[in-house]
């Protein structure tokens, strides 16, 4: 089994106290984890930003819940995550990691990468690991954004993007693809301006939902359509 991200043992003296500062959760406390989370923006909400509408739709989302619990194509990704890590570890010296972090001085910034590793020269190299039933061209503009947001809270100079491809849930492949992503800051710069947008969405729709709550303890809910 992979030998999971330590971050005082895997990180420098410098940057070491700066992992353990930023650290909100991990997913080994699921319910922990879970509720850091819905406090903040994460890479998986991030993922889902590209209009005024997806904007919307992701508020809608934090606020309710998407309704989905899972099925078996992520039960897959799940089973085969830790093989595929183990892989990524003793191929690129990637450890696996189920952290959860805040970006530099942006608590409500979050993201777990599924493995982290920092390099001699004190560089943050991230993976993240997908299952996938159809080939893939390039990655998925979806994931880019995913990756490009773990690279803006890590502080990170690349990530390894990893998929394996599988028919019936068999793996097509011996091993995994993988493919490096450089960090942009143009496209990061994007995605922390749509992401503020998503949390002014949020606080709007916080307070209209207190004052309402508040109106209807006051007035009892047949005043509201008076």
């Amino acid at each position: 089994m992979p030998q999971p991200f330590d971050p005082e043992k895997s990180c420098g003296e410098a940057f070491g106290a700066a992992c353990l500062q930023r650290i909100v959760a991990d997913s080994s406390d699921r319910v922990a984890w879970l509720r850091a989370r819905s406090r903040g923006i994460t890479a998986t909400d991030v993922a889902k930003l590209a209009t005024q509408r997806s904007i919307q739709n992701a508020a809608l989302d934090k606020l309710h819940g998407s309704g989905f619990g899972g099925n078996v194509w992520t039960d897959h990704g799940r089973s085969r995550e830790p093989v595929i890590a183990a892989w990524v570890q003793a191929i690129h010296g990637i450890a696996p990691s189920t952290s959860l972090f805040h970006a530099e001085g942006q608590p409500l910034h979050l993201a777990t990468p599924d493995g982290f590793a920092v390099r001699a020269s004190g560089a943050v190299e991230l993976a993240e690991i997908k299952t996938t039933s159809k080939p893939w061209r390039s990655i998925p503009r979806a994931y880019l954004r995913q990756v490009w947001w773990q690279q803006y809270v890590l502080g990170a100079e690349r990530t390894l993007v990893v998929w394996e491809q599988h028919d019936n849930f068999v793996p097509t492949h011996d091993e995994p693809l993988s493919r490096w992503v450089d960090r942009d800051d143009e496209q990061i710069a994007v995605l922390v301006g749509l992401a503020g947008q998503l949390v002014e969405v949020l606080r709007r729709q916080v307070a209209r939902d207190a004052a309402s709550r508040e109106a209807r303890e006051l007035y009892g809910p047949g005043a509201l359509y008076v």
